[in-house]
């Protein structure tokens, strides 16, 4: 079973989230991992270069995007060749569920 998510991991979630850009970023790659679109992650090419494709950013700008929210713990980042696929931790979205939903 998963520990608890402490407050300083959700503090660290949610600042990573208060970015626009971040958090839009978050939104496409949790979109292209969402298991409604009839396509497996392994399906996606949910690689840098194509999320920088859906922005008007840099890729380096994206990339540093990217890295906080996987220093957040919001998406995992996995090399496959020259290119990184990312995909969201549903560790996390667990977390932030389960505090949005616990009573104050």
């Amino acid at each position: 079973m998963a520990t608890e998510t402490s407050s300083p991991d959700l503090a660290r979630i949610f600042r990573a989230l208060g970015d626009p850009s971040r958090l839009a970023i978050f939104e496409l790659v949790r979109d292209y991992c969402d298991q409604g679109s009839g396509q497996s992650a392994e399906d996606l090419r949910n690689s840098v270069s194509e999320i920088a494709k859906q922005f008007d950013l840099s890729l380096s700008t994206v990339s540093h995007h990217l890295k906080e929210l996987r220093t957040a713990g919001l998406i995992r980042c996995e090399r496959r060749g020259q290119h990184i696929f990312c995909s969201v931790d549903p560790m996390a979205l667990g977390a932030v569920e389960r505090f949005l939903r616990t009573p104050a």
